[in-house]
C-alpha cells in the first residue's frame, strides 16, 4: 500500500521538480517547452541514439524513487518517424531490480531474470495505415500516448516475482513527454467524474483522470478521438 504521500495519486515530475534538475538527470538535447494544445509545459528528448539523449529520475543510479503505486502512468508522444526508448527499474519483494524497457526498436518480446523487452506500437491517427500493428518508426500521424503499466502484473505474468516498487525511470529519445504518475487507482481517460459515479466505475476502482495529468479535450470532441489509451 502506498504511503500517505503517494495517495491518491503521485504526480512524479511535479513532486521531484523535474525543471530544477537537481533531482533529476539530463543528457543530451533535452528541452522544455510550452505546448499550448496540452496547455503545460512538456519535454522534448531527442537524438541521433535513444542512448545519446534522455531524462532520468532519480538523479543518480544509486538512489530509488520509493514508489509503491500499483500502475504507472506515461503521457507521451513518440516523435514522427522516430524510435524511442523508455526504461522503467522496478525492484522486487526480494530485493531484485528488474528493467522494463519499451521501444518500437524492438522487433519482438524478450525476456532475462532481469530485463523484459516489450515491442512498443504505434498507434496511428489514420487507422488504415499499412504500419499499424507493425513495430518500427513512429508513423507522421503519430498521437499523444496514455500509456499505463500495471507493475505488479507484469512482474507476476513475466518472471513469477511479487513487486515492492518503482526504483528509476529513463526516458530516451525521441518523445515528448508530458507527465509521469503512480497510483493504485486505475484512471479511465474521458472520463468525467459524474460519468464515473452513474457508471459505478469506482466500484471496480477506476477513476476519472486528475485535470492535473489529463489531456485537454475541446469541448464537443471526445477523448478518444484524439489520444491512444495503451494498457499493459
Amino acid at each position: 500500500v502506498p504511503a500517505a504521500w503517494q495517495r491518491p495519486y503521485l504526480n512524479v515530475f511535479k513532486h521531484f521538480r523535474v525543471e530544477e534538475w537537481k533531482r533529476s538527470a539530463k543528457e543530451g538535447d533535452v528541452a522544455a517547452l510550452t505546448d499550448t494544445r496540452l496547455k503545460g509545459t512538456i519535454y522534448r528528448i531527442r537524438g541521433s541514439n535513444p542512448a545519446s539523449s534522455y531524462l532520468q529520475l532519480p538523479r543518480a543510479g544509486t538512489q530509488s524513487l520509493g514508489l509503491t503505486g500499483r500502475y504507472l502512468y506515461l503521457l507521451f508522444r513518440p516523435l514522427p518517424r522516430k524510435h524511442f526508448l523508455v526504461h522503467l527499474d522496478v525492484t522486487t519483494e526480494d530485493n531484485q531490480v528488474v528493467r522494463i524497457s519499451f521501444s518500437n526498436l524492438f522487433k519482438e518480446f524478450k525476456s532475462t531474470a532481469t530485463w523484459l523487452q516489450f515491442p512498443f506500437v504505434c498507434g496511428a491517427a489514420s487507422e488504415g495505415t499499412a504500419r499499424r500493428g507493425a513495430t518500427g518508426a513512429a508513423p507522421a500521424d503519430v498521437r499523444w500516448t496514455c500509456l499505463v503499466l500495471d507493475l505488479p502484473s507484469i512482474l507476476g505474468l513475466y518472471l513469477s516475482r511479487r513487486y515492492s516498487h518503482l526504483r528509476g525511470v529513463k526516458l530516451c529519445s525521441n518523445l515528448l513527454v508530458k507527465n509521469l504518475c503512480t497510483s493504485d487507482l486505475l484512471f479511465e481517460p474521458g472520463v468525467t467524474l459524474p460519468e464515473a459515479r452513474l457508471g459505478a466505475l469506482s466500484i471496480r476502482g477506476v477513476a476519472p483522470m486528475p485535470r492535473e495529468l489529463a489531456f485537454p479535450v475541446p469541448k464537443g470532441e471526445s477523448w478518444h478521438d484524439l489520444y491512444d489509451y495503451i494498457r499493459y
